[in-house]
């Protein structure tokens, strides 16, 4: 894991019902969020969908962010998919115990 990774300070939703974007179409992610070439996303493409919620997780500025961009029943379903840096899945974890995978404990971040 990367220093930074390590370091940097990452935005969680108060609650997973919070989030309440978009299922179906095309998301374009706003430039503070993803910066890259590639910042809209089909959510119907699988990768993109798994790509598209991991920068947003990794990236997300505000609760905002987080709830405009991430939907939580698709949350619930990609979230073990999903390629995180270990703090953040930590942390996400220990808010909402129902992401784990059963038989897993959160750890500390």
């Amino acid at each position: 894991m990367s220093r930074y990774a390590a370091a940097k300070p990452y935005v969680l939703p108060a609650s997973l019902a919070e989030l309440d974007g978009p299922t179906t179409g095309t998301v374009t992610l706003p430039r503070h969020i993803d910066w890259g070439p590639h910042y809209v996303y089909d959510l119907a493409d699988e990768a993109d969908f798994r790509l598209m919620y991991e920068r947003v997780i990794r990236e997300a500025q505000t609760d905002d962010d987080l709830n405009t961009n991430l939907s939580a029943m698709s949350l619930r379903h990609v979230w073990r998919e999903l390629f995180l840096p270990l703090p953040i899945r930590a942390a996400w974890e220990a808010r909402f115990p129902e992401l784990r995978t059963p038989g897993t404990t959160a750890t500390a971040a």
